[in-house]
């Protein structure tokens, strides 16, 4: 079905709701996680979109205990992509935001997370799904164009630095031209 992505494995996120309007999907969110901060791989950010991270693991998960969170897809560092929440849901990835005059992002907007820091290069294999998935979704979604494509940082710039300066946007936005 196009609201879940072929390249992806499906794990369900309890952490969406319906959309006000399907009419209005015009935006692309990229963020970035780490769990914990700057450390890769494992599945703590899968336990995390699904309610199931274990908050005695590491100190930082005290401070995110009991926050609800998805987004609609995650790349790994290896590429491998994993979706949380099909397209035509709402995913609770952009928190406090505005676009364009118009607040409440996630309403209207597909949140894509990079394992990464912002000041860690994000892989050659992650450019590769994002701009991928990016080609699928301007697609399926004709109101996402360039300039509808922004970082968590553009749209919530008091709260958010991600995906940070270590995310090449000349690279990714050359690439969705390809």
């Amino acid at each position: 079905s196009k609201n879940i992505w072929s390249e992806a494995k499906f794990i369900k996120s309890p952490n969406c709701d319906e959309r006000p309007s399907l009419e209005n999907i015009s935006l692309l969110v990229i963020h970035n996680i780490s769990l914990p901060p700057d450390v890769f791989g494992g599945d703590d950010i899968i336990h995390f979109f699904t309610n199931k991270l274990d908050c005695d693991k590491h100190p930082f998960y005290k401070e995110i205990e009991g926050v609800k969170v998805s987004s609609h897809l995650l790349i790994r560092r290896d590429g491998h992509c994993i979706q949380f929440v099909p397209f035509h849901l709402r995913a609770w990835h952009a928190g406090e935001s505005t676009f364009c005059g118009k607040a409440e992002c996630n309403d209207f907007s597909i949140g894509v997370e990079l394992e990464g820091s912002d000041d860690t290069p994000y892989t050659e294999e992650q450019y590769v799904q994002l701009i991928n998935v990016t080609k699928d979704l301007m697609k399926a979604y004709p109101m996402i164009s360039n300039k509808n494509i922004k970082g968590h940082s553009d749209i919530s710039p008091q709260r958010k630095t991600d995906p940070g300066p270590s995310f090449d946007w000349e690279k990714y936005l050359e690439g969705i031209k390809a």
